[in-house]
């Protein structure tokens, strides 16, 4: 299949260009310097030119905080941009995915977001613009896969792991919240299921975090155990974190879709955590 990946240096379009290649798929990698996906006309050209089988939409404006004062500049990258690639492919019939976030619900309750619950309202910028981003893709495309992800850790980019780490080797203690509850997602766990899932014609919105949930404060604990770095680790609510934009609580994601279609779940968050640290080569 010829697969054109936008956003291919970030952390999950490098993974999925590494798996989808080593299944002998062609991979086409994007990035803003190659196709400008905020301008439709740079888009229609790049895609005709191309003619992908499939496009795999991971470009996005990912700055939570920072999307509170750039409005204007996050809408255009998850909002447009994604309205721009699904126009294309609902014209011309190409399969789409559209990676969206946990952070498209209220994050109220403790119950776990089922892919078809109803969504009323986001507690802040970047959630709302994924969300319409979502719109967008069921607006236009009939043949789309739509993954809602949250907690994202690759080999490529910064995260969260390796914040973690350089903390460890420079603080004797750190603060961390304990009062947001969601599922770390390990990049290559999720293009081996991205493999799968696009050779398939079970179309639809699906969660795909890895197995069991924590809080950012357990999370922490976790890598650091798996490290034996000695740090005290103090736990801190939300509202004494005081982050420029709201996160939501409850980031609980069910995943009982992905059985039903005939997928597998992905391996639990501490298997993925260990695995990930030896790629790092820290273990």
């Amino acid at each position: 299949m010829r697969i054109l990946i936008t956003g291919v240096n970030g952390q999950l379009g490098y993974e999925l260009s590494r798996v989808l290649r080593d299944d002998n798929h062609e991979i086409i990698g994007t990035t803003r310097k190659i196709m400008d996906i905020t301008d439709f006309t740079k888009v229609r050209e790049f895609i005709n030119r191309v003619e992908p089988d499939m496009v795999i939409h991971c470009a996005a404006y990912t700055a939570v905080d920072k999307a509170e004062m750039e409005v204007d500049i996050c809408e255009k990258v998850n909002v447009s941009a994604t309205e721009n690639l699904a126009k294309m492919c609902g014209e011309k019939g190409i399969k789409f995915v559209y990676f969206s976030t946990d952070y498209v619900f209220n994050g109220e309750g403790y119950d776990f977001f089922e892919p078809e619950d109803k969504i009323t309202t986001q507690m802040n910028v970047y959630g709302r613009t994924k969300y319409e981003g979502e719109l967008a893709v069921q607006k236009y495309i009939d043949k789309f896969f739509i993954i809602r992800i949250s907690w994202v850790f690759g080999i490529n980019g910064n995260n969260f792991v390796k914040t973690m780490i350089k903390l460890g080797q420079e603080r004797k203690s750190i603060n961390v919240i304990n009062d947001q509850i969601g599922s770390p997602t390990y990049t290559y766990d999720l293009a081996k299921l991205i493999k799968v899932m696009i050779k398939s014609d079970k179309y639809g919105i699906y969660h795909a975090t890895n197995e069991g949930v924590c809080s950012w404060y357990e999370f922490a604990l976790e890598i650091f155990k798996k490290l034996n770095i000695k740090i005290d680790v103090n736990p801190v609510s939300s509202d004494e974190y005081n982050s420029v934009a709201k996160r939501p609580k409850n980031s609980r994601l069910s995943k009982e879709k992905l059985i039903k279609s005939g997928f597998e779940k992905l391996p639990t968050w501490q298997d993925a955590i260990e695995r990930y640290l030896e790629e790092l080569s820290y273990l």
